[in-house]
């Protein structure tokens, strides 16, 4: 029996729920909290993280669980508890608002808002006494009570002026563009796009920046795609370095497969253990790409690896992925993930002494005191010091890591975000295409539709679309990035399935979302949907960040589906879109990526191809494997004038590719060979 029980006790959300015998008097977001702000004239605590978020637990065990300060927080405040993953858009407004009163954001986010529910204060994690420059989380509090009481009309005025700020951030980076203005970056600015974003390229341990790193698996596209249309080296080297790099490291679990969320030093060795779908949905999408590309073993492993994991941990039984796994467990970050020598040597035998000299495992340990299991040589150089071939090796290593894993299986597990979001779901769809491309495994397209008939089964309800799942309930209208991952999903789903009915779906969306999120003035889409109104300002994301900016995909699938369905209107939409964020994706093409992509798709022109006739199985299989950065992709067995590609075309009992641009074709080709070199010279 718990002490206590709040509001948050009938939630779904597992970050929610974590909280709800908290002696804090937590409501969800929702009107019963903001009419008691109102009511009382009282000041809101929004307090915002997620499950997996290391800090955030933190803080709940420091303060949230402590009695006396949640006196504290009942006498002086409205308290609401949010899950950042299931209100991403509130998320975006409050974080924005903190890092504009204090230059960072970071979970816990903790900001205080009038009974009008607009900024004045806020900031991430508060120690429970003074440390580091940080008050206390008490003082926090009570100078806030004591401000509000004092200085009301000071922090109406502060709490005015940051809504004004949002709402003028909103803008930050458009460019108007001259009615005679090509919209099209030159191959100079292109070039200089790809030297900026080698300015902060680490060229020795790969990625970008310093300690934090990310896997900015949109930078790395870049140079990949950058590569392909102009031959570049230095872009390739970087692009292969860092996924080498991380695969690597210990942001990789070499035991069990998948990505941690990033690395807290330069070397990819001692991750922030939490495990997010997101993260190994596009880790997987690179990956994929770079071995079709250079068909390396070590990437086809990796993303075999990968997609194992996921489907053993995070898979539910209804065809959904959850959301994340905690980084910790028994209350200690990493625990899960660790070992000492004395356990590989017990568990291992004979073979602990190989197993550990290439995963780097010692007596000492290489992360506090325990080890973190990395490569630190080439399989290469160590298969050949074992007298070994590297397929030999491997076998052996692999031998060693399920005899770990399952073992590893017995301990205390860390725990599961087991909400299931419709976004981060329709990037693993479109992840599962890439692989199946790139390996031609039939297991994870059957996968990829799968989980997409769960999406559309169970986040449909009486025709609207959902944001998260859970317990068979659907909750929260879908945001922008929901819808616009989605039809991407179903853009993939068509190139590797041929099923054009997935083209009509998408279709079907790309007019909701225009009609419900499009801010006219600028040919933008908005965060939320326009009945939305629980939230002070509408936000338009452009910034590509952890997950795709839902605008830039919005704009790749205008641009597809114009083509697809010729509608110029989409398409010009989108060159106009890209257009007029041509200076910033220049400039910060670490923070555009997915628009610096698409710039460049556009500049070089997008191939038209549709593969007609026959048995056109093993052709269409054959093209997918290619590594070709953006194209628009059919394949039918018969004509169909439903789709400008595919009609008008000649059937034939051997299938034929037809090239084309603006819908005027080439010769039909059956050859990939005689394609792959057509393609490059679009």
């Amino acid at each position: 029996m718990k002490k206590f029980n709040n509001r948050l006790i009938g939630e779904s959300s597992p970050y929610l729920l974590q909280h709800a015998h908290n002696p804090v008097d937590w409501f969800p977001w929702g009107e019963e909290a903001l009419e008691k702000a109102r009511k009382e004239d009282k000041p809101i605590l929004v307090s915002i993280g997620y499950a997996a978020c290391h800090w955030c637990h933190v803080m709940e065990r420091e303060s949230f669980e402590d009695e006396a300060t949640a006196a504290l927080m009942n006498e002086y405040f409205v308290n609401i508890k949010i899950d950042r993953e299931e209100r991403p858009d509130l998320d975006h407004i409050y974080m924005d608002a903190v890092q504009a009163m204090s230059g960072s954001g970071g979970w816990p986010l903790n900001v205080f808002l009038t009974p009008a529910t607009k900024p004045f204060y806020g900031g991430t994690y508060f120690p429970p006494s003074p440390a580091h420059g940080r008050p206390s989380w008490k003082e926090v509090l009570a100078n806030i009570h004591k401000a509000f009481k004092e200085r009301r009309q000071e922090i109406e005025a502060q709490s005015e002026n940051l809504t004004d700020h949002l709402v003028k951030s909103n803008g930050f980076g458009f460019q108007k563009i001259a009615s005679d203005q090509d919209p099209f970056l030159s191959l100079d600015e292109i070039e200089l796009l790809s030297a900026n974003l080698m300015k902060n390229a680490d060229k020795t341990e790969g990625g970008f920046g310093a300690a934090p790193k990310f896997p900015q698996t949109f930078s790395i596209r870049v140079l990949l795609h950058h590569h392909y249309r102009t031959g570049n080296f230095e872009s390739l080297q970087q692009a292969l370095l860092s996924l080498n790099k991380m695969i690597e490291g210990g942001i990789y679990d070499q035991v069990g497969g998948g990505f941690a969320r990033y690395s807290t030093d330069k070397e990819w060795l001692a991750p922030h253990f939490e495990k997010m779908l997101y993260d190994n949905a596009l880790l997987i999408t690179v990956i994929s790409e770079a071995y079709q590309l250079t068909g390396k073993i070590s990437y086809r492993r990796c993303i075999e690896q990968t997609i194992d994991f996921l489907q053993r941990e995070m898979l539910s039984e209804e065809g959904g992925f959850y959301a994340a796994l905690d980084a910790d467990s028994e209350g200690v970050e990493g625990k899960f993930y660790v070992w000492d020598l004395k356990e590989i040597q017990e568990l291992l035998g004979e073979s602990a002494d190989f197993f550990a000299s290439y995963y780097d495992i010692t007596e000492k340990g290489n992360w506090e005191h325990k080890n973190i299991v990395r490569v630190k040589k080439p399989i290469g150089e160590f298969a050949e010091q074992h007298h070994l071939t590297e397929s030999e090796c491997l076998f052996q290593l692999d031998r060693c890591a399920r005899i770990l894993l399952d073992a590893r299986s017995g301990r205390i597990r860390p725990a599961l975000d087991d909400k299931i979001l419709m976004g981060w779901n329709a990037l693993m769809i479109s992840a599962l295409c890439k692989a199946y491309a790139a390996l031609g495994k039939d297991e994870y397209l059957d996968l990829a539709k799968s989980c997409f008939d769960f999406l559309w089964n169970n986040l449909q309800v009486e025709g609207v679309l959902y944001h998260t799942y859970k317990n068979g309930e659907a909750r929260h209208p879908a945001f922008l990035d929901d819808l616009a991952y989605l039809i991407q999903a179903l853009i993939h789903l068509q190139e590797t399935s041929a099923d054009q009915g997935y083209l009509l779906k998408a279709r079907t969306l790309t007019d909701y979302v225009i009609r419900d999120f499009s801010e006219e003035e600028t040919g933008f889409f908005f965060f939320t949907h326009t009945n939305q109104l629980d939230v002070i300002v509408r936000k338009k994301e452009v910034y590509d960040g952890a997950t795709p900016s839902g605008n830039a995909v919005m704009a790749r699938n205008l641009q597809y589906l114009g083509i697809v369905f010729d509608q110029r209107d989409w398409v010009a939409r989108s060159e106009k879109m890209v257009g007029s964020l041509r200076q910033a994706l220049i400039k910060y093409p670490g923070s555009f990526g997915v628009w610096a992509d698409l710039a460049m798709a556009q500049s070089y022109g997008v191939p038209e191809l549709a593969l007609v006739g026959e048995n056109f199985k093993a052709l269409q299989m054959g093209f997918l494997r290619i590594f070709t950065p953006f194209y628009v992709f059919q394949s039918a067995t018969l004509p169909d004038n439903q789709f400008p590609l595919l009609a008008g075309k000649t059937y034939s009992s051997d299938p034929q590719f037809y090239l084309c641009q603006n819908y005027s074709c080439q010769n039909p080709v059956n050859e990939l060979s005689v394609l792959e070199t057509l393609i490059r010279t679009v």
